[in-house]
């Protein structure tokens, strides 16, 4: 039995037109799976069309994932591109907002935890809809390393990863035992555009390259084999957990 097949399975990535996201995308499309992107970037049908050109089977949608109604109507379409049928949700999609704590934009902080957060956990509850009748579904969050410390200048980002570890937990106890598998991937220091500002700062670069036993940070192709792991069958009785995916960062 190869533990690590998904193929023909159905999943819906969000956020997976770039980054960490697309990472997941690829990796699942790899290996056989039916993925539907869901992005805010009007270019979404675009890229799934890419990959349909490789000859992988791949929908995207448009979605703007802190409106209600638009994530609403992104996921109803891209369940319907499936079939009306889900196997995996990936909720990766994530946005970041800096500012000093005692300045920090009350409308930042709604936008935050809505995309980060509440998104996360409308779309998990859409998708059990669909996986607790027939007692199978893989959802995997995306939590950070910020669910476990609180950084600096992103009171809202870190609020909203704890949550997401928080409420990958709650789930977990209530569907662990009707067939579904939630778990939580926490990226460590990853070279994306949401690190932008971090990376172009030399010190800040180097001082966080430093602390990461890898001596590097990591990129959307890290994502591959956990996502992969907590997609499969290999996943089976790992529940409610959330894995560090950091180079070692954590445990320096």
């Amino acid at each position: 039995m190869d533990y690590f097949t998904i193929k023909g399975k159905k999943a819906i990535v969000t956020g997976g037109s770039r980054g960490l996201g697309k990472g997941v995308v690829e990796a699942f499309l790899a290996y056989g799976a039916e993925v539907v992107i869901i992005a805010h970037s009007d270019k979404t049908a675009d890229i799934a069309a890419e990959y349909r050109n490789k000859g992988q089977v791949c929908h995207g949608v448009a979605c703007d994932l802190a409106d209600r109604a638009d994530r609403k109507r992104g996921f109803d379409e891209a369940v319907a591109f499936l079939g009306g049928d889900l196997d995996i949700l990936v909720n990766a999609a994530g946005i970041q907002r800096r500012h000093k704590s005692e300045e920090f934009p009350l409308k930042d902080w709604d936008d935050v935890l809505e995309v980060n957060l509440t998104a996360t956990f409308d779309l998990c509850q859409r998708a059990a809809n669909i996986m607790l009748p027939k007692g199978y579904g893989k959802i995997i969050n995306f939590a950070s390393l910020l669910s476990f410390f609180g950084g600096f200048t992103v009171p809202a980002y870190a609020a909203s990863k704890g949550g997401v570890a928080q409420l990958t937990k709650a789930f977990a106890n209530e569907w662990a035992s009707r067939g579904i598998n939630i778990n939580a991937i926490a990226p460590g220091y990853m070279a994306t555009d949401m690190n932008s500002a971090l990376l172009a700062n030399e010190g800040r670069n180097k001082e966080i390259t430093a602390r990461i036993p890898a001596q590097r940070w990591g990129t959307g192709e890290d994502m591959a084999g956990i996502s992969l792991f907590l997609a499969s069958k290999s996943s089976d009785y790992v529940n409610g957990t959330v894995i560090t995916v950091d180079g070692g960062y954590l445990g320096r």
